[in-house]
């Protein structure tokens, strides 16, 4: 019998406490999610194709049949998740990774300029004290600074909590995602299913407008939206918010410039 791979968990021995207690071991280990298929476990995070991934596991798993299904993933985020013993016998592991500069800017588009449910989430935790359709991409970054929001929603939340492993077998990128696509059929048999023009979460296909948009308020930006028009990424920063970013995202940073080099990120 071949000896199989021993999965070393991330959080496990830094805290001395049982592992039922032990808060970042059970944050991560929420968000692993299993493709049973191929005994291996995948790990979610958010703004980093998971609605892609999610639809994928759905099907995979056997619970929907496709397209007509799609809104099954958003009632089902933890139907998946991955038990002790799953994770410490996956035969394969895998995680997505994204440009936090990237994804920041996706999450303000797509969460706080439309308003859903994590908007009101961060609303409410700073008090409601300033005007919800006022909130520019520069004063979201600078509330950022603040560990507490950072981590009350994990849309925004640093990728590297979500790490349940020590080491991955593969380390994947939204911003090559084919590459993903292309191995995870080729390793584990998986077929991805893009679900983005079900969800409709993206900006793809919408034009982009000129100039720069760091300050310009959610009010505005949902109008240039319901026009067809989507600023790119790298119109939403200056030399300021780009240092913020570095500072208070510096551990995922870190995690995606050494697996894939900093060339990946939007500001290297």
């Amino acid at each position: 019998m071949t000896p199989r791979t021993t999965r070393l968990l991330r959080h496990a021995r830094r805290h001395k406490v049982r592992l039922q207690q032990n808060a970042p071991h059970q944050f991560a280990a929420g968000h692993a999610l299993a493709h049973y298929p191929s005994n291996s476990v995948y790990t979610m995070i958010p703004k980093n194709a998971c609605s892609t991934m999610r639809f994928t596991l759905a099907i995979e798993n056997g619970c929907i049949a496709g397209a007509e299904d799609i809104n099954w993933i958003h009632h089902n985020n933890t139907t998946f998740v991955a038990s002790l013993r799953e994770l410490a016998t996956a035969d394969y592991t895998f995680v997505v990774l994204r440009c936090p500069f990237r994804r920041l800017v996706s999450c303000f588009l797509d969460k706080f300029v439309q308003k859903t449910m994590e908007f009101w989430v961060y609303y409410n935790a700073m008090d409601r004290s300033f005007d919800p359709d006022a909130l520019s991409f520069r004063a979201f970054v600078d509330s950022l600074q603040e560990y507490r929001v950072r981590t009350i929603n994990i849309h925004w939340r640093p990728q590297s909590d979500f790490l349940v492993y020590e080491d991955y077998d593969s380390y994947f990128r939204v911003e090559a995602f084919d590459e993903a696509v292309a191995e995870l059929r080729e390793r584990i048999g998986m077929q991805v299913r893009d679900a983005r023009e079900l969800t409709r979460h993206g900006t793809a296909g919408q034009d982009a407008p000129e100039g720069s948009f760091a300050d310009t308020p959610t009010g505005a930006l949902k109008r240039l939206a319901d026009d067809g028009l989507a600023p790119r990424p790298e119109q939403f920063y200056d030399e300021a918010l780009i240092g913020a970013v570095r500072r208070f995202y510096a551990p995922d940073i870190a995690l995606y410039t050494d697996r894939f080099g900093a060339s990946g990120l939007l500001f290297s």
